[in-house]
């Protein structure tokens, strides 16, 4: 009778822990049930990574998207730097790339087609030129997922050859690992069967603040990069690369966003603000400083450290208050700031920009790591 008891209260203990579990709620007030389901027989679930000084970031496996990353301030106060939904439904209802991982090319590829070792290939999107991976982009694609550890997570996903017009069946690997000295370090792996072309990059909108009801504009940037890829007057590449030097583009000296993102400028007036892609000074060195972004109110600091050629700044110019996230939070327009780790857009039909052409045998490797401290 009394081996019996102890197996009943046993068996209640696990019920009791996998029902706490269901429910529970992440630092970030995120609850994890609310980011499981099941969509065209594929499950969703939240997973949470922690470091050993109390950070915490939340991870979805649907478009192998950081949901939450909670950073501490100047006196130690953890608040979430990322927009986001609080629920899976929000992210597969609402056509936006929080956090998310774009592929198979970020950015835009002109007239939704490039030639590569003589095959022309026509690609599937929207509008005249695709954009972010075309239809569907690795961001409204469901990925297996593998919690490595406390502090990590892997996600794979097999897209299939011709996926949105992209020739090759590529095998692509993220990983998600939060570290000991505060930072965020993003892995990319990715093969093919096929000669393809491969862009990918980590989308998220960061407010340092903390407080997503406020705009960036205050908050001090420093970019590692001399020139840029300006666009026509459609917002296409021109396949130019031009100096920074006397634009207001020019972070090489450290400016508030807001100073010089409502000139009179024909770049700006074309985006309405910043959105647009900036040449480093120091492709492929993981160990020099790409950028640097202060919030003088919270403290906070935000270093960028990458391995790719170039990172895409994007000032959230396009949020109007029409998207609620987090916290009941209306997103307005200039509330973030994307630091897009990336090649150039239309890179396939631009020789004289860095290669994105992978090829059978090659491993496509890529790190970028948002670090943070105080200052």
């Amino acid at each position: 009778m009394g081996i019996r008891n102890t197996a009943w209260i046993a068996t209640i203990a696990l019920l009791s822990y996998s029902c706490i579990q269901e429910n529970v709620q992440t630092l970030s007030g995120l609850y994890v049930n609310n980011f499981r389901t099941e969509v065209q027989e594929k499950s969703t679930d939240l997973y949470v990574l922690r470091n050993n000084n109390g950070m915490e970031a939340c991870v979805t496996n649907y478009g192998a998207r950081l949901v939450s990353l909670m950073a501490p301030d100047r006196n130690g106060k953890m608040e979430d730097v990322v927009c986001g939904f609080d629920s899976i439904s929000d992210y597969i209802k609402y056509t936006q790339n929080f956090g998310s991982t774009v592929g198979r090319y970020i950015g835009r590829i002109l007239n939704s087609s490039f030639t590569l070792d003589s095959v022309t290939y026509q690609l599937q999107g929207t509008g005249k030129h695709i954009s972010h991976g075309g239809t569907p982009g690795f961001a409204n694609c469901f990925w297996n997922a593998e919690q490595v550890d406390e502090s990590s997570v892997r996600l794979t996903l097999v897209s299939p050859d011709g996926e949105s017009g992209f020739p090759g069946t590529l095998t692509v690997q993220v990983l998600y690992h939060l570290t000991n000295d505060n930072a965020l370090a993003i892995n990319y792996e990715a093969t093919t069967d096929k000669p393809t072309v491969l862009n990918l990059s980590n989308h998220s909108f960061f407010n340092i603040s903390g407080n997503f009801n406020t705009t960036v504009e205050d908050q001090l940037l420093y970019v590692d990069a001399n020139t840029y890829t300006p666009y026509d007057d459609q917002k296409c590449v021109t396949g130019e690369i031009l100096p920074v030097q006397g634009t207001p583009f020019d972070f090489t000296t450290p400016h508030t966003i807001g100073e010089r993102i409502n000139e009179n400028n024909a770049q700006l007036n074309v985006t309405g603000g910043y959105d647009h892609n900036l040449v480093l000074n120091a492709p492929g060195d993981i160990t020099r400083m790409a950028v640097l972004l202060t919030g003088k109110k919270s403290g906070r600091t935000l270093q960028v450290y990458t391995t790719e050629p170039g990172v895409h700044i994007y000032t959230s110019n396009g949020l109007r208050g029409l998207l609620t996230g987090k916290q009941g939070i209306a997103y307005g327009s200039r509330t973030s700031v994307c630091f897009e780790t990336q090649h150039f857009s239309d890179s396939p039909n631009q020789p004289q920009f860095p290669s994105t052409t992978l090829r059978p045998g090659e491993k496509f490797e890529s790190c970028t790591i948002f670090k943070f401290g105080v200052e």
